[in-house]
């Protein structure tokens, strides 16, 4: 009450001055309490990091599920410690305890070939006179060109004037990982290697010890860890950049995941990566893949909050929940297709023959609708490929009578039946592809990988290799070399401005001339 009175006692502009200087307390208010809250979520998470990590040592795992783990809990520790760090100056104890815990750096191989990379200020006169040069700072880096390991020297000479005691030297580059031993090269070498090539960071240290250079797991890892939390405003800015996209294509595939609480026997869980992408016939060519420990409804529609569109995708429950008036489901006739298609390899059933027939008709009438625009697409649509589609839906409700009810020709003719609305969707809009191969071939990555890496250990290195993978698979998707593209990404980072980050994404990429 009191404070009312003073402000009304006070003159307008006093009283707005006051009302906006109490406004921004409250807003530094919530943000230090947001920052707070994060900050204990984010030391809690180390400090179970660090116990998990101390008990894989010493628990009943075979020697290659404690390979897996421990380089998973190696790279989650450095990456919580880097997002403590980048939080403020309340993040630097645990940042630096991570820190002293690294071993000592060896000396790099002296048969190694070096490459001497020299950096001198832009002036070398003081007072009127020349400077004289009186020592350099060196520091080596390793590099890795596809095949070839280099040392990287940078030599910043020192120069001083006799006058004035002025000491110059050229300023240290800014690098994606600060004061690390590894070149932006080396670094995309390892994630690819990990990440496209699918080999574990316990076998890549075994070829780059044959190659003469013992390089510890544990370092591997905490690289892959930092340059997870490096690379997340870009995969952030990627997903943003698929999400403004009118139809996406869905999937997901399970993966294995170890459960927190069953450190001991080494059990997993089935954990879930999801994929998105803009429809085939847009020119992005972009996907997003996203973990989550479950297959839960609730994953993808936190993903796609906010968004409004056509959503392509099967036939599974999990989506079900999104459909309403901001998103309609549009159906895949691959899948349709696949009922008939393994009815008819199973028993040569006659009417899955003719199931197969009519939907190469439409197959057909949309093979004449490739590389054209979206309106020019949905008029040879609406000419050719209502007429098929009109055809198998007679023949379907003709043929499903006669059929008994249970049976294998039923349960596929009741598929196409029950899905029609959304199966007929395409029909509505050139820009909505007809079936949902587009995104199930971006799965075949995760195929293979999980065959390599087994499970995933942890849920934030699932969310970890999710997002490196969608800045892989996406360079990969637009015929750029991933190595070279992580390479030349990482190198521009440290200094490229975050609102320009649209410009390093995969399909608005261009190689830097330096």
């Amino acid at each position: 009450m009191n404070e009312a009175v003073d402000l009304q006692s006070m003159d307008e502009g006093t009283r707005q001055l006051v009302l906006g200087l109490m406004g921004q307390l409250q807003q530094q208010s919530a943000e230090l309490r947001h920052k707070q809250a994060l900050l204990d979520k984010l030391t809690f998470e180390n400090a179970m990091l660090k116990r998990m990590k101390f008990a894989a040592r010493s628990e009943a795992l075979s020697a290659e599920q404690r390979s897996l783990l421990e380089d998973a809990l190696d790279e989650d520790l450095q990456a919580v410690a880097l997002e403590i760090e980048q939080m403020g100056d309340a993040g630097q104890p645990a940042a630096e305890q991570v820190t002293r815990q690294q071993p000592r750096r060896q000396p790099l191989p002296p048969e190694l070939p070096r490459q001497e990379l020299r950096h001198e200020p832009t002036s070398t006169e003081c007072c009127g006179q020349p400077m004289k040069r009186i020592g350099e700072d060196v520091a080596e880096k390793l590099d890795y060109t596809p095949g070839v390991f280099t040392v990287h020297r940078f030599v910043r000479g020192k120069w001083a004037c006799a006058c004035c005691q002025t000491l110059r030297q050229a300023p240290v580059d800014a690098h994606i990982i600060d004061k690390g031993l590894a070149t932006t090269g080396l670094l995309s070498h390892v994630l690819v290697a990990k990440y496209a090539d699918h080999l574990p960071l316990h076998r890549q240290e075994a070829i780059y010890a044959r190659a003469g250079v013992p390089i510890p797991r544990s370092t591997l890892a905490q690289w892959v860890g930092s340059c997870g939390v490096q690379l997340q405003p870009l995969a952030s800015a990627l997903r943003a950049e698929v999400l403004a996209h009118a139809v996406l294509h869905a999937d997901e595939t399970p993966v294995q995941m170890l459960k927190p609480a069953a450190q001991r026997d080494g059990k997993t869980q089935r954990a879930y990566l999801w994929a998105y992408t803009p429809g085939r016939h847009e020119q992005t060519r972009a996907v997003v893949y996203d973990f989550s420990e479950t297959r839960a409804g609730r994953h993808p529609a936190s993903f796609l909050e906010g968004w409004a569109g056509t959503l392509l995708v099967d036939d599974f429950a999990g989506y079900k929940q999104l459909m309403g008036e901001q998103i309609q489901e549009a159906g895949c006739w691959a899948h349709a297709r696949r009922k008939f298609f393994e009815l008819h390899t199973a028993n040569k059933s006659q009417l899955a023959e003719q199931a197969l027939a009519l939907i190469g008709q439409i197959y057909e009438a949309e093979r004449q609708a490739q590389g054209v625009e979206a309106d020019e697409r949905l008029r040879i649509r609406q000419q050719q490929s209502r007429s098929a589609v009109d055809r198998l839906h007679l023949w379907l409700t003709e043929h499903r009578g006669k059929v008994p009810s249970g049976s294998a020709t039923a349960k596929a003719m009741d598929y196409s039946l029950r899905r029609w609305p959304a199966l007929t969707r395409f029909l509505e809009d050139g820009r909505i592809p007809i079936d949902n191969n587009w995104v199930e071939n971006q799965m075949r990555p995760i195929a293979l990988g999980r065959k390599n890496w087994r499970f995933a250990g942890s849920l934030r290195a699932g969310q970890r290799a999710a997002a490196i993978m969608s800045l892989i698979q996406s360079a990969k998707l637009n015929g750029l070399d991933p190595y070279a593209y992580l390479k030349d990404v990482m190198d521009r980072l440290p200094t490229w401005p975050n609102s320009r980050i649209g410009e390093l994404l995969p399909h608005r990429w261009n190689p830097s001339t330096d």
